[in-house]
């Protein structure tokens, strides 16, 4: 259960810093639809991309090693695209993982 918990707090990371990105892309698309200014997207819209590809491997690591099922699994991939969804999607994560380990230390 060491291996899990090394793969928690990468996880947890990547989940905040995306889903703040992706608040701060829909800011910029605000910006671009209702002030006409594109500026914030193209500087945004990239970085979010990127760091959402780091955060797919590091939802993708912590799901193999905790044995995740593939649905909820693939609800961890997507809650990075969806706004607010990836804080909690994070805390529900973060508890069950939790619960494994605590019930794996107790059984040993």
């Amino acid at each position: 259960m060491i291996v899990v918990q090394s793969a928690l707090k990468p996880y947890r990371v990547m989940a905040y810093i995306v889903g703040v990105m992706l608040l701060l892309l829909c800011a910029a698309m605000v910006a671009k639809y209702v002030f006409d200014n594109g500026t914030f997207v193209a500087v945004v819209g990239p970085v979010h991309g990127f760091l959402y590809m780091i955060y797919l491997l590091t939802a993708l690591n912590l799901g193999l090693k905790a044995r995740w099922p593939v649905g909820y699994l693939l609800l961890v991939l997507i809650s990075g695209t969806i706004p607010f969804l990836s804080f909690v999607v994070e805390k529900k994560a973060t508890v069950r993982v939790s619960r494994e380990i605590e019930a794996a230390a107790s059984a040993a």
